[in-house]
């Protein structure tokens, strides 16, 4: 299972580096493709919704059972978790507007779209640097198990059907380096 979220993470850094890319274009005054960074910024979405939001309700509830001192790390990576959807969610309506040709400014967009890679590179950071290190210390194979399989049913389907609904997505994935987080 963490082997499982290290990949995880890894895909989320390829994604993040498509965004990244489109994020340059714009930076050097062209229009990038606003349908494949919709199509990402959609994926992301649903991943959140589909699969982090289950995992970390059940991976927090057992983390606070077997290391209370993790009780401030799971807040913090609560209250980050929110802001990033939030802001996510802002470049999700975003998108939606320039998509309809509705003139938006360009220059905030790509600021708002600068400041969430940034914020979700360094959520990533956090779990990767904080919270994995808590996870191997205090849960065993038995216990990852047993974490799976009480996340909702459906949601490891859903993350498979993602790739079937994002073709073009799957595509830039595939080519898309592994990146840093």
């Amino acid at each position: 299972m963490l082997n499982q979220l290290r990949l995880d993470h890894a895909n989320m850094a390829r994604l993040l580096h498509v965004l990244q890319l489109k994020h340059k274009t714009l930076a050097e005054g062209e229009r990038p493709d606003f349908q494949l960074m919709r199509e990402v910024v959609d994926y992301i979405l649903d991943y959140m919704d589909g699969f982090t939001v289950p995992l970390e309700k059940v991976f927090g509830q057992e983390l606070m059972a077997k290391a209370p001192e993790a009780e401030g790390l799971s807040e913090r990576l609560a209250d980050n978790y929110h802001a990033l959807h939030e802001r996510l969610m802002r470049l999700s309506q975003d998108l939606d507007m320039v998509l309809m040709d509705v003139a938006i400014p360009m220059d905030r967009f790509a600021e708002d779209l600068g400041a969430y890679l940034e914020a979700h590179r360094a959520y990533l950071r956090d779990e990767r640097e904080e919270l994995f290190p808590l996870i191997h210390e205090h849960f065993d194979d038995a216990a990852m198990q047993k974490l799976a399989a009480s996340l909702p049913e459906g949601a490891a389907a859903k993350l498979e059907s993602l790739q079937e609904a994002y073709p073009e997505l799957y595509a830039e994935l595939c080519a898309a380096p592994d990146p840093m987080v």
